[in-house]
């Protein structure tokens, strides 16, 4: 674990238990050691376990908070693009991995369709490196958040299904290079 900042939380706060998926509250005062802080969360690592924290609850870690707006890291056109809701897919990272779920292999499917009422409903389809991990509906609500938060968005859909499983050699060449994977 390169670069982990050790704090004391400096308010109770909501974590994710990585991998289970159960919600729990960290009490003020306990020491975390910060590992990952990538796409507007955080992943520490206390009590002997991982857990996520939302950018919500950055101040708790004595950080900044990213809660609300357009924190995709994609600029606003005014228009809707595809380009555009695969670049805030990759925002999107599992906090376990460093590595966005793009580029991960991840994101099996993406379909946009115009809406009669205006704007374009967005379908994803998007699988986990393992079956039993509990961070799923954490990991697809965050997509499904930030794809919502797109000019032109007016529906979306993130859907996890397992056929076909995924396996390393769905990784992209760039998620291959942070992984250190040849």
């Amino acid at each position: 674990m390169a670069d982990v900042n050790t704090v004391e939380l400096t308010r109770e706060c909501k974590g994710v238990q990585i991998p289970a998926g159960n919600e729990v509250t960290l009490e003020k005062g306990t020491p975390v050691d910060i590992t990952q802080t990538l796409g507007g969360s955080y992943t520490v690592h206390c009590m002997g376990t991982l857990f996520r924290i939302e950018g919500a609850d950055a101040d708790a870690l004595g950080l900044e908070k990213t809660e609300g707006g357009n924190d995709t890291g994609v600029a606003n056109s005014g228009e809707f693009s595809d380009e555009a809701v695969w670049e805030a897919m990759k925002t999107c990272f599992d906090p376990e991995i460093p590595v966005n779920i793009v580029d991960l292999g991840l994101v099996y499917d993406m379909q946009a369709e115009a809406v009669e009422t205006g704007g374009y409903k967005v379908a994803v389809k998007m699988t986990l490196t393992a079956p039993g991990c509990g961070m799923g509906p954490t990991i697809a609500g965050d997509a499904q958040e930030k794809i919502s938060r797109l000019d032109g968005v007016a529906q979306t859909s993130v859907d996890v299904v397992w056929d076909p499983p995924w396996h390393q050699s769905m990784i992209t060449e760039a998620g291959r290079k942070i992984l250190g994977i040849e």
